[in-house]
């Protein structure tokens, strides 16, 4: 028996490497020709006690090198840390308060979730305050934004005449607990939406990131605004789906310069990362999670033990082991991690599922989708 589950697993392994869209091939993101002329874009940000990272992050924004006019539009969503004056602070030492605006956002309403209630309300002001503009840059307050990337990113948008583009940024790995985990996290989405379907119009595959969101105002209008994903828990993958169902041209990649001001200090803030939207990912759905328990323990872990064990099935798992490392390996050295980092990948595994389990527990116990002091509505669509 463990030598047959050895073998699916290395069978398993090699139809991922070849026919799961190539997700994990890091490629470059490709450069497109400027446009004659740049439509107006406004950046909304929503922010919650981010006093630690909004200055920077509206720096970034306001300092972009984008030919178009450029306005950023901050949600402060009752925070206590003095969050909007640090931002209007930011935009003033840049000479720049005309590009500013920061609204206290309502209280938030039932069957919303904060995020999107507070985003909600920034578009409502952008609209009033910038009715020609075409695009939107959904972002987070955590954001430090390359200089050139908004300029990239339109260009390509309009020269591929893509509906929404997004990026998932360059996460923080300054600790060693975050220089495991982060990197296998990112690893585990790609496997999970491979961004080569994301983008190819013919297959239902859809996704983004939340930290960078560019997308077209008639878009988001057409598809009912960010109503139509209001109590959304995995918002930006639920923005996708929505934007793909009315026909939207997606894209998602990876950023290299643009990079997240969200540190993680310890496990266990890494931990919730996960456990906060595992199961929901999962569709709340006791047999979509028993198939997950049973497909990690049998592609991850069962290789390593029958490799350093010596049990049976030690060719197999060896080959098995071998796909999987090969799989990892380049986004290892994307973060820029030891080769030795790839044999720690059935270890991060164990941890992801740990976690994972723990969101079904916390789901089961009427405690999913915390965050912030908020317990948010699981969005099971």
């Amino acid at each position: 028996m463990i030598t047959a589950l050895t073998w699916i697993s290395g069978l398993a392994w090699g139809w991922l490497l070849l026919f799961r869209g190539r997700f994990w091939i890091v490629e470059p993101v490709s450069s497109c020709p400027e446009p004659s002329s740049w439509p107006e874009v406004v950046a909304v940000i929503p922010a919650r006690d981010e006093a630690t990272v909004i200055g920077a992050a509206v720096t970034s924004l306001l300092g972009q090198d984008y030919p178009g006019f450029l306005s950023v539009v901050v949600a402060d969503d009752a925070s206590q840390d003095g969050t909007a004056s640090v931002a209007l602070a930011a935009a003033g030492v840049m000479g720049a308060e005309d590009r500013l605006s920061v609204l206290q956002a309502p209280p938030l309403p039932s069957g919303w979730s904060g995020k999107m209630w507070a985003q909600s309300q920034a578009l409502e002001m952008a609209v009033r305050q910038h009715p020609e503009a075409e695009l939107w840059l959904l972002t987070d307050a955590d954001i430090a934004h390359h200089a050139s990337e908004l300029r990239r990113m339109v260009a390509r948008l309009l020269a591929e005449q893509r509906d929404m583009a997004s990026l998932m940024v360059r996460l923080a790995t300054s600790n060693w607990i975050e220089q495991a985990i982060i990197p296998a996290f990112v690893f585990f989405f790609r496997l999970l939406y491979p961004f080569r379907w994301v983008g190819d119009a013919s297959r239902p595959t859809a996704a983004a990131a939340g930290g960078y969101i560019l997308i077209r105002r008639a878009m988001l209008e057409r598809i009912g605004g960010l109503a139509a994903v209001q109590n959304a828990l995995i918002d930006d993958c639920s923005l996708a789906a929505a934007v793909k169902r009315a026909g939207g041209r997606l894209s998602l990649d990876l950023a290299d310069h643009t990079v997240s001001l969200r540190g993680y200090d310890d496990w266990k803030s890494l931990w919730m990362m996960i456990a906060r939207s595992a199961y929901t990912q999962l569709k709340c759905s006791p047999w979509l999670l028993a198939g997950t328990v049973l497909a990690m323990t049998v592609g991850f872990l069962l290789p390593p033990m029958v490799v350093l064990f010596g049990a049976a099935g030690f060719v197999p798992g060896l080959l098995a082991w071998a796909a999987m490392s090969l799989a990892y390996w380049p986004m290892t050295r994307f973060y820029r991690r030891p080769v030795l980092t790839l044999l720690l990948l059935p270890l991060v595994a164990l941890f992801y599922l740990g976690a994972t389990l723990d969101s079904a527990r916390r789901h089961w116990m009427g405690k999913g989708g915390e965050w912030k002091g908020r317990m948010q509505a699981e969005d099971k669509r």
